[in-house]
């Protein structure tokens, strides 16, 4: 949904802001985009999954319940964490190429934010 003017002219003034108070940060944020961070929490997924098995093996060695417990658990995370991340951008690419080719895909937020708009417009809102 595009943005009104006047948000428009919000997020434009906060961006000049952000540039004034913090352009090292500004400059940062600009530059890294969503692939880069996707990759890089899938580095970070696989190394934790990669830690827990050695953690988990070292516990099996070593006779350390707590060792093994704590491998295996930083294991199960890393490997969620690594599953949530691959599936995270399919989402949006799908909704993408849906939108490209035409097809709305208009859900229950997306009619209830037009119905709210409907009714601000005609009760005379800004």
């Amino acid at each position: 949904m595009p943005l009104s003017d006047h948000e428009q002219r919000l997020l434009d003034s906060i961006e000049r802001q952000l540039y004034a108070e913090d352009p090292k940060f500004a400059s940062t944020v600009r530059t890294t985009d969503l692939k880069t961070h996707v990759r890089r929490r899938m580095r970070r997924s696989a190394l934790l999954a990669g830690v827990g098995i050695v953690l988990l093996l070292a516990g099996v060695v070593v006779p350390s319940v707590v060792l093994g417990i704590v491998g295996f658990l930083s294991m199960l995370g890393g490997a969620l964490l690594l599953a949530t991340s691959y599936r995270r951008p399919a989402a949006g690419v799908r909704s993408a190429r849906a939108s490209r080719k035409g097809q709305p895909r208009a859900g229950f937020k997306d009619r209830a934010e037009e119905r709210w708009r409907k009714r601000w417009e005609e009760r005379g809102g800004q």
